[in-house]
Formats: C-alpha cells, structure tokens, sequence
C-alpha cells in the first residue's frame, strides 16, 4: 500500500541564554540527515529556528554564537531602563541579511504577543529581525517592538514551546524542543526585575503544558544549572542539547516512517491567535 508522506514540523522554544542548548539539537538532527517541513520558535528558539529555516548548518549557528555578547544585546546601562532591541536585530541582520520571513527558503514562523489586543501572534511575513527581535521582548527588559500596527512582546507570556503552530500550516506531526524543562522557582526579593522575572516564570510555565500537549515528541535538554540571562556554558548547552536529541532520536525516527494521518490535530483555538 502507498504511504503518504508526513509533513513534520519543528519548534524550539523559549529559554534565554538556555538556548544554546538547541544548537546542540541542530547538531544531532542534522547528523540523522533529519529535514523538517516547517519551522516555528518562541524567543532564543525564534532566532535559531530562522538560522535553521535559512539553511544554516549547526558549525555555522555555532561561530555566531560564540560572537554574541550580553552587552550587545541589552544595550541600556540605567538600572529599570529596558534597552531597544536594536542588538537583537542587528544579530539577525548580521547573518541573515535584512530580509522578509518569506524570503527563507524553508517555511518559518516567530510567535510573540501584541501588547495592545493583548493576544498572541504568529508571524510569517514581514521583516524577519523586527518580527525575532519582538519574539525575543521580555517586558521589562527591552522596549516592545513596533511591527506594523501591533507592539510586540516576548511569545513565551502566552506560548512559549509553539508546537501548535506548524500544525496550522499542514504539519502532521510535531518535535519540540523545551531547553529549560525546569523554569519556574520563585524570589524572596521585592526588587522589580527579581518580581518580573518570577512573574514571567509562573507564566511560561503554564504554557509550557500547551507545548507538551501539541507535540509529538518532546525533547528537554538538563539545563537547570544555567542562566537564562549569561551567555557562559555554550559549548555544555550544546552537548546537553545534543545528547538529549540522541535520546529522543528512536521517537523522532518513529515519526519520519509514520503514514501520513487521515487528519492533522489542531489543538488550540485559531481565534485566540492573529496570524500575519
């Protein structure tokens, strides 16, 4: 009998510095020659997944990676003043070039929340920095990012492991990666970052459940021991990442030698997300 073939999608979601971890992931999938139909990532994973949609090897996501530096990315150097996310956006210019969404040769989408709906948006067009770097807008931290009529914050307040969206875009099945499994612990500080970031734990934790739900296989790198907001441990995020990749790889085959289904789960609600 004829197999059809499965279109299966691949989301790297949220962490901060953590991810790095998905380097790593690159790595081993790239290895098995594993290739994906459509690309989704929330935060640190919307920056890696268009590295990935753009074709990009993970020796070549490695070399940029070493380059990256804190101060280069949150520029502002008064306490409580978040910084324009003009670094992140540099970053994704800088290796990419200044270019669409639409113009990656693979299929790929950043998730992020329009402050003013408040609602959470999928963007697949549009100027892909701008779209990554409001992916990547922690409140409190950067300054949300005007794109088209919306201001955009981080993905991660509302869907923070997207393994919802490629199924929106005919994937069958889905891998995900969560590269901070652990996220959520709480402060005894009354400091406002120290209360934000607690606050946005609790947040992205909840919807880390909505990750786990919508994906077929999960992959979660051990990343406890590191800062979400230090760019120390590349090369150890890389290696938890890989070998947490080479774990998961008997599922991950699995889906790749699965029959097409006769109907793709849809497991969110379409009109709770603005497509662009």
């Amino acid at each position: 009998m004829f197999k059809r073939k499965p279109k299966i999608g691949l989301v790297f979601g949220g962490g901060g510095a953590r991810g790095f971890s998905h380097i790593g992931v690159v790595k081993a999938l790239q290895e098995f020659g594993l290739e994906f139909d459509y690309i989704a990532g929330t935060s640190a994973g919307s920056i890696i997944g268009a590295l990935v949609a753009a074709g990009k090897n993970w020796k070549e996501i490695y070399e940029e990676a070493k380059k990256i530096k804190t101060k280069d990315i949150r520029t502002s150097k008064i306490p409580l003043v978040p910084s324009k996310t003009d670094g992140i956006q540099n970053l994704v210019k800088n290796v990419l070039g200044d270019i669409n969404i639409q113009d990656l040769p693979k299929p790929f989408s950043a998730v992020a929340v329009n402050i003013k709906a408040p609602k959470e948006v999928c963007i697949s067009h549009g100027n892909l920095a701008k779209a990554i770097a409001g992916s990547c807008c922690v409140p409190g931290v950067f300054v949300p990012v005007e794109f088209d009529d919306m201001l955009l914050c981080d993905g991660g307040l509302q869907n923070t492991i997207p393994a919802d969206i490629p199924r929106y875009f005919g994937c069958d099945y889905v891998v995900a990666v969560d590269c901070h499994k652990e996220r959520t612990y709480g402060t005894d500080s009354q400091k406002l970052f120290d209360v934000l970031s607690c606050a946005i734990r609790i947040l992205m934790k909840s919807n880390a459940v909505k990750g786990y739900v919508n994906a077929d296989v999960v992959i979660a790198p051990e990343t406890k021991r590191f800062k979400a907001s230090r760019a120390e441990g590349l090369e150890e995020m890389m290696e938890e990442g890989y070998h947490a990749t080479i774990d998961a790889m008997p599922e991950i085959m699995k889906l790749f030698k699965k029959r097409k289904p006769f109907r793709s789960k849809k497991y969110s609600d379409p009109s709770e997300i603005d497509f662009v």
